[in-house]
């Protein structure tokens, strides 16, 4: 939620508030959105294969970090689809466009995820 006291610094009582804002975004997601729901189940999945595949801390990172920006990607895309969802189902040229760019968003970060894993496992098999 946007601040609405200019640029006073936060206190503890403002950041659970964001707190509990996300927890909500997630719930909602989780709920309303099967697409989430799939990659968080991918999620569990790979960060255990990550955390044993990785050789260093900032290979690990790079693996579950792309992939938990295809979750973080997602929540954004869901957000944008919802609010042209609000406005009516009629179809409209710009929503078209700004829905299908949310979902180019998502598919770019799923092929960094590729791209990062196998730049990181590919040379070991090459070995």
């Amino acid at each position: 939620m946007a601040d609405s006291t200019g640029h006073l610094p936060r206190h503890p009582s403002r950041v659970l508030l964001a707190t509990k804002w996300s927890l909500q975004g997630l719930r909602a997601a989780w709920l309303h959105e099967s697409s989430f729901r799939l990659e968080v189940y991918l999620l569990v999945v790979a960060v255990p294969l990550a955390l044993w595949l990785g050789q260093t801390g900032v290979e690990r990172a790079l693996l579950i970090g792309s992939c938990l920006l295809v979750l973080a990607m997602e929540l954004l895309n869901s957000a944008v689809e919802a609010v042209i969802e609000r406005y009516g189902p009629e179809h409209h040229e710009l929503a078209g466009r700004a829905k299908d760019m949310g979902s180019a968003a998502v598919f770019v970060t799923m092929m960094n995820v590729l791209l990062v894993w196998g730049l990181i496992l590919v040379p070991r098999l090459m070995d």
